[in-house]
């Protein structure tokens, strides 16, 4: 029987953790993000991809959001990479007098890097991203958003554990700015031969700017499959 490295379990220490002290507390909630993606290689340097999204919101009982996403990656080089992306959402709100769903949208740039050490793998990205209601927000709603994650190749094992790290600084005329938001990610994938690849994970977020943060526990799963010109 293979033993995971003494890091793994560590890691996974931490964030079982994290995750009781947030879920004793009363302002907490479940949700759920399952998502499709469809991606095209055009060639070594071009991709494309189509993703549809589900999100469960209040202990995953109500629909929170669902959006089609369209996003275009341009490879420089092996390890660096640049993408564009744009977002049409429908997303449920049930608080308040006037309820409803609503009509977002939303782009976004990356810049990402990835590299190896060993049996580790490492990626880092950086996200600008610009979201507005139709019809109703006359400012750019913006984040700026750094993610860090780490993958560690176990041999004879196919679901290898992937954790990363991302904060997130709001950015809005008028209002109250600064570090909002962080989330932590702890998951896997896995790879089928020839019918794509199912991601699975779950993630943890809480916000910043409030006296009593609102934490947020997801629970993700993701299939996608890949084609090639």
């Amino acid at each position: 029987m293979k033993v995971l490295n003494p890091s793994i379990y560590t890691l996974l220490l931490l964030i079982l953790l994290v995750s009781s002290q947030s879920f004793a507390q009363e302002n907490s909630d479940l949700e759920s993000w399952n998502a499709i993606n469809l991606k095209y290689e055009l060639n070594k340097k071009w991709e494309i991809e189509l993703e549809g999204q589900l999100r469960l919101k209040e202990d995953i009982s109500e629909v929170d959001k669902y959006f089609g996403e369209f996003a275009t990656t341009y490879n420089l080089t092996k390890q660096f990479a640049l993408t564009g992306a744009f977002r049409y959402i429908r997303e449920n709100d049930n608080v308040g007098k006037k309820q409803g769903y609503e009509n977002h949208i939303r782009y976004h740039f990356d810049a990402s890097y990835k590299h190896k050490i060993h049996d580790f793998s490492l990626k880092y990205r950086f996200r600008y991203q610009n979201k507005n209601e139709l019809g109703v927000d006359d400012f750019a709603n913006q984040h700026y958003r750094f993610k860090a994650g780490v993958g560690y190749n176990i041999k004879n094992w196919k679901l290898d554990p992937k954790f990363s790290a991302e904060i997130f600084y709001h950015d809005e005329k008028e209002e109250e700015n600064g570090f909002d938001k962080y989330r932590l990610t702890l998951g896997s994938s896995y790879k089928f031969k020839k019918s794509g690849e199912i991601d699975f994970y779950y993630r943890f977020q809480r916000k910043m700017d409030d006296l009593n943060p609102e934490s947020t526990h997801i629970i993700g799963l993701k299939y996608s499959v890949k084609f090639k010109n």
